[in-house]
Formats: C-alpha cells, structure tokens, sequence
C-alpha cells in the first residue's frame, strides 16, 4: 500500500465549504432567533489537545522511521504508524474546514460588535479559528512525519538517476 500527501487544494476546498456552512449557520441563526453560532470554550481546549496528541504521535511515528534499524531501542506497531497518517490527515482536511465554519461566524456578526453576545461570539470564533489553522498546519507537519525515509531499493531516486544515466551511456555508446 502506497500512501501519498494530501494535495493542497483538499484544505482550500475544505475551508471553503467551512466558510459555505458557516455562513449558512449564521444567516438561519438571524432568521429563526435559535442562537446556534458561536464556539464553546471547551471545543477550543478539545482541538488544542487533539493536535497536541497528534503531533505526538507523529513524532514518535518519524523518530522510530528516521533510526537506523539496527540501532532502535524500541519497536512502534506498524498499525499505530498508519493510524497515526490517518489522524493527520484528518485533523488536517477537518482543521481547515473549521477555521473556516468559525472565520465565517466572525466575520458575518463583526457588525454587531457593540452588543456584548456578539463581542464573545465573534472572540470565541476568532480563538478558535485561529486553534483550527494551528491544528490544520499540525496535520500537514504530521503527515510529512509520517513519511518513510526513501529505501535503497529500486524506487530510491538515486538508484533511478544511476539507472536513468547507465540507459543514456548504453545509448551514447550504441550498445
């Protein structure tokens, strides 16, 4: 199995459709007086956590990839080492999708700043925007963590240029 980096575009797309939802969120709360929008102080805390145990993970993951195996004090569970890709990956795509769901709230109810719901609406949205960028960019760290160092085997890049370089002299030589 082969696992590749998530493209750029995922977490633009995600925070886009953050920012749709949120948006949404905000305009249904002005018309149906249900006051949905916001971010508890406790959803903060949560994702600073959850990116802290992740970045954790993926540390412990690119420490053991990164010794020599002959050298490793200690054996990680390959299937931990996979689990720990898929949290990255997801904290990543659902950081950006968050930091846009609340950059949208606060910049739909800045104009209310005057009235003190909103002033602690629009703080939490912004604090907590700012954790999910911090999480998404957790999640991008974590991923290039993760990564294998290249083998000595056949899909090493320098074995490709030997081999790339030996094909051009056996056809400059006409062998």
């Amino acid at each position: 199995m082969s696992a590749r980096r998530t493209p750029w575009w995922y977490y633009v797309i995600a925070a886009l459709i953050g920012l749709l939802f949120g948006a949404i969120l905000v305009k249904s709360d002005e018309m149906s007086g249900l006051s949905l929008i916001g971010a508890p102080w406790f959803v903060a805390f949560i994702l600073v956590l959850l990116g802290a145990v992740v970045l954790l993970l993926a540390l412990q993951v690119h420490q053991y990839a990164i010794t020599d195996p002959a050298k490793r004090k200690s054996w990680i569970d390959p299937t931990k080492a996979v689990y720990t890709l898929v949290l990255c990956k997801a904290l990543g795509i659902a950081g950006a999708g968050l930091a846009g769901w609340y950059l949208a709230q606060a910049m739909l109810v800045f104009g209310h700043w005057g009235i003190p719901y909103f002033q602690n609406v629009i703080i939490q949205c912004v604090v907590t925007c700012f954790i999910c960028i911090a999480d998404m960019v957790v999640g991008i760290v974590g991923e290039w963590l993760c990564q294998l160092p290249p083998s000595e085997g056949a899909e090493n890049p320098k074995i490709k240029a030997a081999k790339r370089r030996e094909r051009q002299r056996k056809l400059a030589a006409g062998v």
